[in-house]
């Protein structure tokens, strides 16, 4: 019996951290590339995402980035239009991206734990001198929020080009 008493704080606690939901999270990781850059959505909870809205915004982006789809307009160069290429069937739409927007917004219907979708696009730099590369630390400050189970969370990329918001945990 002096054994339990001595365990069963430690027991007790143990109950109480397994009652709480489990830590969550969509990454969301930028890779320049030639000639589409790819944006990649990651799942990074154990439970799956659903009904969940990501935004993924550019504007306070340290370079001020844009999205180039198109031969005329704010981009340099080489375009390429958004192209879905991993996770389409997660998806319920996509915003439309007009040459020169900083902003896309891909509404999830249900992404599995893990799971990831993947985009390509162009994303040119507007400040600096090589406007058709963008680097990890051009991206950083550029914003990601995502809309799930009636909250908001936001999180900025790096100078990595990774960003990591927080979600609600899984119930």
């Amino acid at each position: 019996m002096n054994t339990f008493k001595r365990s069963a704080p430690l027991y007790i606690a143990a109950m109480g951290l397994a009652a709480l939901p489990a830590a969550a999270a969509v990454g969301v990781r930028f890779v320049e590339g030639a000639p589409k850059d790819r944006f990649e959505i990651t799942n990074r909870a154990a439970c799956a995402l659903r009904d969940t809205e990501v935004v993924i915004d550019l504007r306070p982006s340290a370079a001020g980035l844009v999205f180039d789809v198109t031969a005329l307009g704010a981009g340099v160069e080489v375009f390429q239009p958004l192209e879905i290429v991993a996770g389409a069937d997660a998806l319920a739409s996509v915003s439309s991206v007009v040459d020169g927007d900083r902003q896309v917004v891909l509404s999830i219907r249900r992404l599995a734990p893990a799971a990831r979708i993947a985009f390509t696009i162009d994303v040119d730099d507007t400040l600096g001198p090589r406007g058709i590369t963008v680097s990890g630390s051009e991206i950083e400050g550029a914003v990601v929020r995502v809309n799930t189970a009636g909250a908001t969370a936001s999180g900025r990329f790096s100078n990595n080009g990774e960003a990591v918001v927080p979600t609600p945990g899984c119930r």
